[in-house]
């Protein structure tokens, strides 16, 4: 298993942060009021922020201003100047050490630790990736929830891409949405699993367990794509591909394969047993062993496209050495 850092990052010039953002309506669009074909367009600002910039005229359709309930049907040119302004979370914020793996005017790669939490909310205001990417970047609270296009569970680590500016953000969800960011995880199961293959299952809130996901029949689409990386006696290391990012979408598909993730306290499974010295270093771990190793997107600005690789968390290295070990015994 390679673990070398690969970086293929080109340095770019970024346009200034006030340049409008230009589409043309897509035909899935046709017939929507112009508020709702922004929703749609634009999902991370609000309806009420979008009709009131469709208001103050920062919204243009072929170069002219509309109203939030005008009609558009297909392949209008739409402009959208985001006013100089807050984002409407108040977030404050913090120092803290973050390892920025890539930075230029458009992007910045972050590897982040077990622990920390992406998002504030929840009992979680402070110290977080959010906090801390304010304090790196105060210019970020003008970009929807402060760039961050894409989220890490708590205790989940690795990496994760930060868009600076309104269009790069804009560009990155369309990629995510377009499923053509590529996102691989390393993930240590328990049990053996023999083959490659694919979970095509819907994940949705659990029927009786709201705070846990669960494959249920109405829920969103979710594909995982793995393969085995290195089987172990009770264990299997997996390369995870996800083509969505549905919340906790490798731990809820690995446990319907029978294959929990090891350590994960949510989405538990019975396991093989163990030898004492494994199962303490299980527990040492102390979260679910799932790793973010590798990000491969197109350059917002450039076009060209970029992948950044880090080695395997050390906490899970530690955990792979001794499980390898006890295989060689």
């Amino acid at each position: 298993m390679d673990t070398r850092p690969i970086v293929q990052s080109p340095d770019y010039n970024s346009p200034d942060d006030s340049d409008p953002i230009e589409l043309q309506v897509p035909a899935e669009c046709a017939g929507m009021r112009l508020d709702q074909a922004l929703v749609h367009l634009f999902p991370d600002f609000s309806r009420n922020r979008l009709q009131k910039w469709v208001k103050d005229g920062y919204v243009l359709v072929d170069d002219g201003t509309a109203l939030p309930k005008s009609k558009v049907w297909s392949g209008e040119r739409l402009t959208l100047q985001v006013p100089d302004e807050p984002d409407g979370t108040q977030v404050e914020p913090e120092p803290m050490d973050l390892q920025v793996i890539h930075e230029d005017a458009a992007l910045l790669v972050i590897h982040k630790p077990p622990g920390l939490v992406v998002h504030p909310g929840h009992g979680n205001w402070k110290g977080t990736l959010q906090n801390a990417l304010l304090y790196h970047d105060p210019s970020l609270g003008r970009v929807p929830r402060c760039g961050i296009v894409h989220r890490l569970d708590k205790d989940t680590s690795g990496l994760i891409v930060v868009a600076r500016t309104v269009t790069a953000h804009a560009h990155l969800v369309r990629q995510l949405q377009a499923r053509t960011v590529r996102r691989h995880y390393w993930a240590l199961v328990q049990g053996m699993v023999m083959d490659d293959g694919t979970v095509d299952a819907p994940v949705g809130r659990h029927p009786t367990q709201r705070t846990r996901m669960a494959v249920v029949s109405g829920g969103r689409p979710a594909v995982t794509h793995y393969g085995v990386v290195e089987r172990l006696p009770a264990h299997t290391l997996l390369e995870c591909r996800l083509e969505t990012g549905r919340t906790h979408q490798i731990r809820v598909h690995m446990q319907y394969l029978g294959h929990a993730l090891v350590g994960d306290p949510v989405y538990r499974g019975s396991g093989l047993p163990v030898s004492a010295d494994a199962a303490a270093a299980i527990r040492q771990l102390s979260r679910q062993a799932l790793h973010a190793f590798r990000l491969g997107l197109v350059h917002p600005e450039g076009g060209q496209a970029c992948e950044w690789q880090i080695p395997m968390e050390g906490d899970m290295a530690d955990l792979m050495s001794v499980l390898c070990r006890e295989g060689k015994s």
